[in-house]
């Protein structure tokens, strides 16, 4: 696709879709995605010769809308429905209801919703159903979904092929109006968000170190559970404060030829202060209420690093006791090793060292580079290079992609000079 046309891709296509499958029903979910790609397939080839039209989505949604009547009408297996269903599409969408309606901001909310919550089946692990996200509400190809959660195409093809058989027998969209189940599902499409944010700040894609565009999505998603009364609960405050404290240091963590750089040595007048000053309204709502979760915990362990005036400034201390807490919630060897390398900042490399050897279920991160680099780091620091190349050298092979490997190739050469 050329670049305004995928641009647009991504924002249209998760609400054109959600607002077929309203008027489709789920067991068409798949009829609703070909005919999205089909309508933006037609855009390519029809614009560059017309002009973009004046309301692109409408024009989008009319295309769509097209095709699926088509569609429906030469699909046998689906004669016993086609009728009804075409007839609803002319009824409601050429006479009672117009496009402008169907795009109308609490239409869209309610649509993108609706599929989010239909995604988030609680018979689908998490990966599925963020995976069904990123795919239907954001636009990704299966290629890109794969490579958010390193996978082939072929795996996660029949990952998504078996969660929507999964939403097919649900038969309808998520009622966003019943309280109970609201809230009963709300916990899973938080979490589903939090690893689509998750994996574009520093997941394990093997192309990218950031994909600042996956970032966006999950914010842009996730602002979405803050426009409606049921879900702008604190914990979903909280996730969005997450988000745009670690979405404020985003241009920061690449240097202008795009090799990561570590927190230490990161251009701080590069971070955002409007998504900063924004992080800290969104935290500051979060506390409104009684309960605190890991969100809620990292938001504010993200707070103390964005109000460091310097990488020496930080409150290390603040960051230790708020790790406690999250580790008291949500135990875990991810966040005993931020801890690790917290404690290190705080009070010394080797004291670094001595909690790294105490996180329990330490095998779980064998394969994790940054368990490798963090104690490479550390050693390091104490002066001993000769007994930290062994853990640089785990971390290379442990690399998910070329910046990492050139990250850590970086450190491996400080080794070998000797310092830091």
């Amino acid at each position: 696709m050329e670049p305004p046309v995928e641009h647009l891709f991504r924002h249209e296509a998760g609400r054109i879709t959600a607002t077929l499958v309203r008027v489709l029903g789920l067991r068409n979910l798949r009829l609703a995605e070909d005919v999205v790609q089909e309508a933006f397939c037609r855009a390519l080839e029809v614009w560059p010769f017309r002009g973009t039209p004046q309301d692109p989505a409408a024009w989008l949604m009319a295309t769509a809308r097209n095709c699926a009547m088509d569609g429906l009408r030469r699909d046998r297996t689906a004669q016993r429905s086609a009728a009804g269903v075409v007839a609803a599409l002319q009824s409601e969408w050429t006479l009672g209801v117009t496009l402008e309606e169907l795009f109308a901001p609490h239409e869209v909310r309610d649509d993108l919703l609706r599929m989010m919550f239909s995604c988030c089946h609680p018979q689908l692990p998490e990966i599925a159903q963020a995976a069904l996200i990123l795919h239907i509400l954001c636009g990704f190809s299966v290629d890109e979904v794969a490579a958010a959660f390193i996978n082939t195409h072929a795996a996660m093809e029949k990952r998504l092929t078996r969660a929507r058989k999964t939403l097919a027998q649900s038969r309808a969209l998520f009622n966003v109006a019943s309280v109970r189940d609201f809230h009963a599902r709300l916990p899973a499409v938080q979490r589903a968000l939090y690893l689509l944010f998750n994996e574009g700040y520093h997941g394990a894609s093997p192309e990218v170190a950031v994909n600042a565009e996956l970032c966006a999505e999950a914010r842009r998603l996730t602002a979405l559970l803050l426009e409606h009364p049921l879900a702008a609960t604190t914990t979903s405050h909280a996730l969005a404060a997450l988000m745009a404290f670690n979405a404020a240091r985003l241009p920061g963590r690449l240097d202008a030829g795009g090799e990561l750089l570590a927190l230490a040595d990161q251009d701080r007048s590069r971070w955002d202060h409007s998504l900063i000053a924004e992080g800290c309204g969104l935290l500051e709502r979060s506390a409104s209420g009684e309960v605190v979760t890991p969100y809620h915990v990292e938001a504010a362990i993200a707070s103390l690093h964005v109000a460091a005036p310097t990488f020496a400034e930080t409150d290390w201390r603040g960051v230790i006791a708020l790790y406690d807490a999250l580790m008291s919630i949500s135990p875990s060897p991810v966040v005993a090793l931020n801890r690790a390398i917290a404690i290190a900042q705080a009070h010394g490399p080797q004291r670094g060292l001595d909690a790294l050897q105490e996180i329990a279920d330490r095998e779980r991160l064998a394969d994790y580079p940054f368990l490798s680099s963090a104690m490479g780091e550390m050693e390091l620091r104490c002066g001993r290079s000769a007994q930290a190349m062994p853990h640089f050298q785990a971390a290379l092979r442990q690399a998910r992609n070329p910046a990492e490997r050139r990250f850590v190739e970086r450190r491996i050469q400080a080794c070998a000079a000797g310092g830091g």
